[in-house]
């Protein structure tokens, strides 16, 4: 167990270096993603406030440390991609990675205060950065043991972590290979060195708690905040042309991936197909990219739409398209295995869409009562009640009051300026 690194009396923490890695890794790669989401929330929230703020990302050459200005610059790129720079001559030694990330590392190195590996970035942090500063990561990247061990040999900087789900650990068989190793090696730095992590959730708390004491690693000090939703009005959203106003529809949104059971919903479209006229069925509207170890779904994606049953997948929406599909649908569909929060379906929950889902103790938390909660497992309980849905006249929508970012960020900021107490040992 670590000692807090203290503070000369009467010292607050006062200013933060957001770690952006994440986003630079999906610069090119379409719509953000729920983790995409949060790490730009925090990008929005501290370059919209008067702390001191600097960033840091991992690029090629080492780890870029960007002051206000310079972070300030690289989102508003990572916005626009057409505001991206050229490539630089390393980028033109990355030939495999997406032009746009390409050319948002160039940025990053064109504006660094100073790009950095090895022993030297202690010493590089610790000349750019004030005495007190707090090291943020909240996108799960960039937690490798060479940064860490900079970060805690700089005097005065303490350390947050958000961790989002420990599905890696829970759901092993729906990962990669070697994704639990990986990630449990992850989660054992954070306990390490961290002086503080922040949980979006109870159920994420406690599984962290969990896995941290089967690892026999040190537990830090924890801090449990619920996600936000961008409470402010929204441009006029545009649905998508397969989206038909006058027939049901229904979404589901999200990554395609093992977890997400999106097969449940194709046994289901089949079974409806088998007991509706062809007229009368449903559409199914897929949003997502196509993540890893799913190419049977694929497979039977395309397999449905040849047998012309009404499912359209979309895989790089726009934010306004998105918003118009969600509006538009009788109910957005999540028959998810795991969940680390689901930002979907608190955005469902908002404007008041009909959330259909597997019961998932993340969603009986934030949620409560809300959703229709079957078995991810029951293809005749779903089918019954999408049928059911879709018959049935739309019903009013009745928004659920849900939290924005700024009472996430009322109960996080407190803790993360506040000197930590020293955590206990787990397990």
């Amino acid at each position: 167990m670590h000692a807090l690194r203290p503070l000369p009396p009467g010292a607050a923490r006062s200013a933060i270096c957001l770690d952006i890695t994440r986003l630079v890794s999906r610069a090119g790669l379409g719509p953000p993603t729920g983790i995409d989401r949060v790490e730009i929330a925090y990008l929005r929230h501290f370059l919209g406030s008067e702390m001191p703020c600097w960033g840091i990302a991992r690029v090629g050459g080492g780890q870029a440390l960007l002051d206000r200005a310079g972070l300030s610059a690289v989102a508003a790129c990572l916005a626009d991609p057409a505001l991206l720079g050229p490539e630089d001559w390393r980028a033109f030694v990355s030939r495999r990675l997406p032009p746009d990330r390409r050319r948002a590392e160039a940025d990053l190195r064109r504006r660094a205060l100073a790009l950095v590996t090895g022993r030297s970035l202690d010493r590089a942090l610790a000349r750019h950065l004030p005495r007190g500063t707090v090291y943020v990561n909240v996108g799960h990247s960039n937690l490798g043991a060479p940064l860490l061990a900079a970060l805690r040999r700089v005097p005065g900087l303490a350390i947050a972590v958000m961790i989002h789900d420990t599905i890696p650990l829970d759901h092993p068989a729906f990962q990669r290979p070697g994704m639990a190793e990986r990630f449990a090696a992850m989660l054992t730095r954070v306990g390490r060195t961290a002086d503080l992590a922040i949980c979006n959730s109870e159920e994420t708390r406690a599984r962290l708690v969990h896995h941290l004491g089967r690892l026999g690693a040190r537990l830090p000090p924890v801090i449990v905040a619920h996600l936000g939703l961008d409470l402010a009005p929204q441009a006029a959203s545009t649905p998508p042309a397969a989206l038909r106003p006058d027939h049901p529809a229904f979404l589901c949104l999200g990554t395609i991936e093992p977890r997400k059971n999106h097969a449940l919903l194709l046994d289901v479209w089949e079974r409806l197909a088998q007991t509706m006229p062809h007229a009368a069925l449903p559409h199914l509207h897929v949003a997502g990219r196509r993540g890893w170890c799913n190419e049977a779904v694929f497979a039977r994606i395309a397999a449905v739409q040849a047998a012309g049953l009404p499912v359209f997948e979309h895989p790089a929406l726009p934010d306004a398209e998105l918003a118009g599909l969600l509006q538009g649908c009788r109910a957005l569909l999540m028959p998810s295995r795991a969940e680390g929060f689901g930002l979907p379906a608190i955005e469902a929950a908002a404007a008041g869409v009909p959330l259909v889902s597997a019961d998932l103790p993340v969603w009986r938390e934030v949620l409560g009562d809300w959703p229709i909660r079957l078995d991810p497992d029951d293809t005749e309980g779903w089918a019954a009640t999408i049928r059911r849905l879709a018959e049935a006249p739309p019903a009013p929508r009745r928004p659920r009051p849900v939290p924005g970012w700024e009472a996430h960020f009322a109960r996080v900021l407190p803790r993360l300026l506040a000197p930590q107490p020293e955590a206990a040992a787990c397990g």
